[in-house]
């Protein structure tokens, strides 16, 4: 029973996350024993299923937050050149891939609509992203006719639909990348 009490709040985050990712209507006892512990001990780190989604949003909002980051969006959101917009656009669109990848569970997950804190917070994510998105209407990276708000949904429309492709095994991991950006930017209509 000692070993239990070693795994900490953390460990038990990434391993709920991994076993929703691969079955999202797991219960608690599945994801205890997924992580290695007793329901007990469980219930003393997340007193109900809601309480331990919400935490594993909180994970994959920071996540988001990191992809943000790592894309050089706020650089990109004092930008006005094409290419610089581009850059950013493209590597937004593949650090997006692993978010939904880590944190895919998260992506599709209702019950974290009941937290202000995150639903605030995927709010203040999105706005950035809208931004960058506006910045690109303008450069011509994107299409002016559409709302940004239309095209910040249908990407992530986009990476729920990788989430399931990864998750049931219908494309290659490495081809995501190149099958997002090509959806994402050029469509699937033949011309």
């Amino acid at each position: 029973m000692s070993h239990q009490m070693a795994v900490s709040k953390e460990q038990i985050i990434t391993a709920a996350i991994r076993h929703l990712n691969g079955s999202p209507a797991a219960s608690m006892g599945q994801i205890a024993q997924a992580a290695g512990i007793s329901r007990a001990t469980l219930h003393r780190h997340f007193a109900t299923r809601e309480d331990l989604i919400i935490a594993l949003g909180w994970r994959a909002h920071a996540a988001w937050e990191r992809a943000q980051a790592e894309a050089g969006l706020e650089e990109a959101l004092g930008a006005t050149d094409r290419a610089t917009l581009e850059r950013a656009l493209h590597r937004l669109i593949t650090q997006h891939i692993e978010v939904a990848e880590e944190h895919g569970f998260a992506l599709t997950e209702h019950l974290m609509e009941v937290d202000e804190g995150l639903v605030r917070r995927a709010h203040e994510l999105e706005e950035r992203e809208v931004l960058l998105i506006e910045a690109c209407q303008r450069a011509g990276v994107l299409r002016p006719d559409m709302s940004a708000r239309w095209i910040s949904n249908v990407f992530f429309g986009l990476l729920v639909t990788v989430r399931e492709s990864l998750r049931r095994g219908d494309v290659a991991r490495r081809d995501v990348p190149r099958l997002l950006l090509e959806t994402f930017l050029r469509g699937i209509h033949e011309n």
